[in-house]
Order: C-alpha cells, then sequence, then structure tokens
C-alpha cells in the first residue's frame, strides 16, 4: 500500500506535467513536437530504472555497519526529499502550469524540439528518481516483491488518472488529492525517519539509549504480515528505541503542524506617518 501510494503521488505528477506539456502543444497546433515529448519521457523512465537499479545492487554488495550506513542516509535522503516535494506541491501547484507553459513558448520561439523533449525528461526524471529512493526505502521493511506489485499499481492508477485528466473525461480536485497524500506521506516519511534512526544507531553513529522502550512483538510481530505491512506504511517497530519514538513523534507532529495549518493572509502594507 506504502508503495502504490507513492507511485500513485509521484506517477501522477508526472503524467501531470506531461499532459500539461501535451495539451499545450495541442492547443498552438504544434502536434508535429509531441514525438519528441514522448522521447523526452522515454528517456526519463529508462534513467529512473537504471537509478534505482544502482541502488538496489549497491546495497547488494554491502554488509555489517556499511550496508546500515548506506540504508540509513537512503532513507535519510528520501524523507528529506519527500518533505521537500510535499510542501513545495502545496505552495506551487497552482502556479505550476503557468510556468511550464511559458517555458514551452519560449522552446517553440526558438524552434528547439530538443528544449520540449528536456522539459518532459527534467520533469519525469525527477519523480523517477524520488520513486526509487521511496521504493527502496519501503523495499528495506517489507519484500521485494510486494514493492513491485504495489508499485506497479500506483503507477497505472496514476498514468489513468493522468489520462482521464487530459482528455476530460475524469474530474479530480487535486488540491484535496494532494492534501490528503500530503498527510499520508508525511506520516510515512516519519516512518522512514525512525527506521534511519535505527540504523544509524546499529552503525553505532547515533547513541543507543534506551534501546527497546516497549515491546510490543506478542501482538505484532517485526516479521508477522501486519508487522511488516505497518512497518511500510508508518515505520512501526515492536521494540523501537526512546530515540526512535522521539524522532517519529517530533518530525510527524511539527510537518503535520505546518502542512495543515492556514495560509496566513499576506499584511497590508501599512501607511506611513509622519
Amino acid at each position: 500500500m506504502g508503495a502504490a501510494l507513492v507511485m500513485t503521488r509521484e506517477g501522477l505528477e508526472a503524467s501531470l506535467i506531461v499532459g500539461i506539456v501535451l495539451g499545450y502543444l495541442k492547443k498552438t497546433e504544434h502536434r508535429s513536437y509531441f514525438r519528441m515529448v514522448w522521447a523526452g519521457t522515454a528517456a526519463a523512465v529508462a534513467v529512473s530504472i537504471a537509478l534505482g537499479a544502482g541502488l538496489f545492487f549497491t546495497v547488494g554488495e554491502l554488509e555489517g555497519r556499511a550496508e546500515q550506513i548506506f540504508e540509513g542516509t537512503v532513507m535519510l535522503s528520501a524523507v528529506l526529499v519527500l518533505t521537500w516535494m510535499i510542501f513545495w506541491m502545496r505552495k506551487q501547484a497552482v502556479n505550476v502550469k503557468k510556468e511550464l507553459e511559458s517555458k514551452l513558448a519560449g522552446a517553440l520561439a526558438a524552434g528547439s524540439g530538443l528544449a520540449l523533449a528536456g522539459v518532459a525528461f527534467i520533469a519525469v526524471a525527477r519523480e523517477g528518481w524520488e520513486s526509487a529512493l521511496f521504493l527502496f526505502a519501503i523495499s528495506e521493511s517489507s519484500s521485494k516483491v510486494s514493492t513491485g506489485v504495489g508499485a506497479a499499481i500506483g503507477l497505472v492508477v496514476a498514468v489513468a488518472l493522468g489520462a482521464g485528466i487530459y482528455l476530460g473525461s475524469r474530474r479530480l480536485n487535486l488540491r484535496q488529492f494532494f492534501t490528503a497524500t500530503g498527510v499520508f506521506l508525511i506520516v510515512f516519511a516519519a516512518g522512514l525517519l525512525a527506521r534511519a534512526t535505527a540504523e544509524f544507531q546499529e552503525a553505532g553513529i547515533l547513541p543507543r539509549g534506551i534501546a527497546h522502550l516497549w515491546n510490543t512483538g506478542t501482538i505484532v510481530g517485526n516479521d508477522s504480515h501486519a508487522g511488516k505491512f505497518l512497518a511500510a506504511l508508518f515505520g512501526y517497530d515492536a521494540s523501537p528505541s526512546l530515540l526512535q519514538v522521539i524522532v517519529w513523534a517530533v518530525f510527524a507532529g511539527t510537518a503535520l503542524w505546518f502542512f495543515l495549518r492556514p495560509l496566513l493572509p499576506s499584511r497590508e502594507a501599512q501607511p506611513a506617518t509622519a
């Protein structure tokens, strides 16, 4: 489910961008550039797959402390990227179309099909790289098969939604969609951060402190299906350290507060006084 949600969100963002590009070219009677956009998209997908494969093969060659440090670093990187993406999308979603069409207009004015391919490549490659990071992090607490199946389901849903929006046959309140998925992904990111903390503790980079704050292993074990499911979604650990719990709570509470608080209206300029 975690992989499906991540891929639905990331895939929909990429689909929307490609859809905006194709829609603008269609509106301005430049259909001949469609093939350049698809070429850029295909190249980005290929690069994303290669980068993802590199992550999985790299960790397979590592053992012991090096593996723990590498996995913790990748999880921490995923948290930083995911958090940035969530807040950036909340602030910039309204202006994405306008900014993108401005870039497209410039590329068309210059008659550069390569620039059009580059717009699609950069957008899709960014989402693909983020997806590779997230899926790798998820796979560390779940089986690679279930992660792959979830990712495939999420990608199909994302492409279907993107195609429906482009064709005008499906209406989706994007603000509500990104808000709802943003809340869920913040909790997901808190779990990743807690797991990264555990990896760094195992590697001796962070202090152990109280190593076992509680133990719910007799109720939901880490190796059970329910335990793996909760670990992939929320970073569940049957016997977490005190530092893990603190990191999870502080990050989730702070990020959710900033994400959900109403945007304050801009202050009007006060008249100057003599």
